[in-house]
Order: structure tokens, then C-alpha cells, then sequence
């Protein structure tokens, strides 16, 4: 064989689902891993700033070519690459298409393809179905929050959007406080709340799922609260809205996705928040401006505002790689309230592809297709 030759793995999600992709307690760890790494530094993602999420297109309203499509409700594609270090040492990119009248087909929203590279040599190592990575790894990120923050003794769990990232969440959520032993959904209808305790059950039969009509319900009953809802094209006004005293003392709000708080209990110094990485809303910022929240929704863009306009300090930001290290204190008491913000970044796609193509080559799954015995162009 060549000193040229390369073969790479293909991994369908069967393939993926066999090499633990699903295992959400080991995804926890791992982005807590990632998180640490990319506080320190070791890693790489695109724009000036270092920091951007990727790079997104999306179509006009009205095509002037035959062909071409026409904008629609989350329709967009977008790259998504990043380079993270430690024991990681990969590059790869994710690659999706989102449409949503892909549900009406039978098909996921987004369909996701991940490439894992070599970072020195280049050459891929992997090409991954992506959907249940990028899944998994989203989910994780609020689980890193509820390994440290969530009050042990939290028995009952609220969600708000139900969906696939809703489900995912749970998981995470109850990975890390097995203990939780009720459920109540907040979701557009019945038929979508009996779709989530339809997925739920079959995994934790023990839980009872109930559904509630408002967020007011969900956020009196939960210790813990996920809000999982799509941007509103309307903006802010539309997203679900959380009044202070609705919320239960010592409740953890699990934030990856559009939502609305008032600004005076935001900046309230005795509520406390918290963030993936504090750079990621900096970089919407940038990319974005002053119509970044109402935008992309993520609760922590709307923080980033109010430090900016002085209504409150930038340092009453807390990241939750701090906290895993124990630079910060985790729960101070079991009545603070406390809210995490979660944006989403290339470099998590990274570490979970990286540990499942790793566990693939171990336990021998997956294709093997030759790139080339030598390159003809080289």
C-alpha cells in the first residue's frame, strides 16, 4: 500500500446509533469537555472575530429564476465548521439544509451531514450522518447546566415546545437528575404534547406526563423549565414570556431557544445567569446588531443588549465553564433562580463526531471507502 493511500468511514445512522451517539450522559460530559476547551482558547471557528457561527444562505421572497426555491418558514442552508483541540485535535464542518415543510414529506426539519478531517494532513476520516449528532450535542450543552446548577432534589420537570431539540433536552435533563418523576408539557396542541410523551415513555416509563395550557402552569409546577420554541418571524413579541413570580424559588430555566423575560428581572442581582460561552453573543453582536435578539431569539443576545446600554454590568454574566472547574460556585441556595442561556457552536459538533468516530473505528462500524491510492493532482 502507498504511503498515499487513504480510506475514510462512511456512517449511516444506524452505524451512528451503534457507535453511541445516543448515549446523552456521555454527551454531557463531552460538552462539558468542549466548553472548558474553548474557554481556554484551543480551538478555532470562522469570521474575524473567531467566534461566528457559521456561514448561511438563505432565498428571496420571489425568484427571479425558474428553479430556484422561494423563501419559506425556516428555510436556509448553512456550513458550520470548527477546529477543537485537547484530545480532540479534529476539524470538521456540518453541513445542513433546513426546510420546514419538511415535516409534511415525513422528513427532519434539518438533515445534517457531518465531515470529520485530519487537522494536520487534511484528509477526511469520516463522513457522518449528522442529524443525531447535531441533535444530541444541543441537547447536552443545557445538561452541562443542570449537572451543576439544577437543585438535586428536583422532582418535576416543565417544558415549553416539546419538539425533537425538547426531547433531547429531556434526556440530558434526565441523565443528570434521574430522580425527577414528573413531567408537564406546554406544547402548540394536544396531538404535540401526546407526541412527546409518545417518545418519553417507551425510555422512562416511571415519569408521569401531564399537559398544561400555559407557560404561567409550567413555570409554577417545574424545579426545572426547558424552553425549546422556534424564533417568531414577529420577533420578541411572539416568544414565550415568563413573569417573575410565576417562576418557582430554586428553579433552573434551560434557555436554547427563543424566549422573554422582563428586563428589570433579568437585571435583577438576585437573578443569576448564565451562558455556554459569553464570545458567541459578543459575536452575534457583531454580525447582527441591534436586531440580533429579535432575530435569532436566544435569550442571551437580549443580555448582551442590556450590558451594552448599561442597565446592567457585563460581569454579571456567568460562564458555565467557570462553574465545571470550579472557578465559580455552583448553586449558592436552593431558592435562587437561575437562568442559562445556550447559543449553539461549531466546536460541540466537533467533540461529539470525534468521540463517535473514534468508538466506530474501535468496535470496527462503519464503511470504509478509499479516498485514492495517490492523488492525481498532488
Amino acid at each position: 500500500m502507498s504511503s498515499t493511500h487513504h480510506d475514510f468511514i462512511y456512517l449511516n445512522e444506524p452505524d451512528m446509533i451503534a457507535a453511541g451517539v445516543t448515549d446523552m450522559a456521555r454527551c454531557v460530559d463531552v460538552m462539558e469537555e468542549a466548553l472548558i476547551l474553548l474557554q481556554k482558547g484551543d480551538f478555532r471557528m470562522p469570521g474575524a472575530n473567531g467566534m461566528s457561527h457559521g456561514a448561511m444562505f438563505g432565498f428571496p421572497k420571489e425568484p427571479e429564476f425558474p428553479g430556484m426555491p422561494a423563501d419559506g418558514p425556516d428555510r436556509r442552508f448553512m456550513a458550520m465548521p470548527a477546529y477543537l483541540g485537547g484530545r480532540f485535535g479534529t476539524t470538521g464542518v456540518k453541513w445542513y439544509g433546513s426546510n420546514l415543510e419538511n415535516r409534511t414529506r415525513g422528513l427532519p426539519r434539518s438533515i445534517h451531514l457531518f465531515v470529520l478531517n485530519d487537522a494536520d494532513t487534511c484528509v477526511p476520516l469520516a463522513v457522518m450522518s449528522g442529524n443525531l449528532i447535531s441533535a444530541y450535542r444541543t441537547g447536552a450543552i443545557p445538561g452541562v447546566a443542570v449537572k451543576h446548577l439544577a437543585r438535586k432534589d428536583a422532582r418535576v420537570l416543565g417544558i415549553v415546545g416539546p419538539g425533537v431539540i425538547g426531547r433531547v433536552t429531556t434526556e440530558a435533563t434526565l441523565s443528570q437528575r434521574p430522580d425527577i418523576d414528573r413531567i408537564v408539557v406546554k406544547g402548540v396542541d394536544e396531538a404535540d404534547v401526546q407526541r412527546y410523551a409518545d417518545y418519553m415513555k417507551p425510555h422512562f416509563p416511571h415519569i408521569t406526563i401531564e399537559g398544561v395550557a400555559s407557560e404561567e402552569e409550567v413555570a409554577r409546577e417545574a424545579d426545572i423549565i426547558i424552553v425549546t420554541v422556534t424564533t417568531d418571524p414577529a420577533g420578541s413579541i411572539g416568544y414565550p414570556y415568563f413573569k417573575r413570580e410565576w417562576i418557582k424559588p430554586g428553579a433552573l430555566m434551560l434557555l436554547p431557544a427563543a424566549v422573554r423575560f422582563d428586563d428589570a428581572f433579568v437585571a435583577d442581582p438576585a437573578t443569576r445567569l448564565v451562558v455556554d460561552a459569553w464570545k458567541l453573543y459578543e459575536a452575534w453582536a457583531e454580525e447582527y446588531g441591534d436586531q440580533c435578539y429579535e432575530k435569532i431569539g436566544i435569550v442571551g443576545n437580549r443580555w448582551h443588549e442590556l450590558t451594552a446600554q448599561g442597565v446592567m454590568p457585563a460581569s454579571k454574566i456567568e460562564e458555565i465553564a467557570n462553574i465545571a472547574v470550579g472557578a465559580t460556585p455552583a448553586r449558592t441556595s436552593d431558592e435562587e433562580i437561575i437562568l442559562y442561556s445556550a447559543g449553539g457552536m461549531p466546536i460541540e459538533d466537533v467533540a461529539w463526531a470525534t468521540e463517535i468516530y473514534r468508538n466506530a473505528i474501535e468496535k470496527g462500524i462503519g464503511t470504509s471507502l478509499n479516498l485514492w491510492e495517490a492523488p492525481r493532482l498532488a
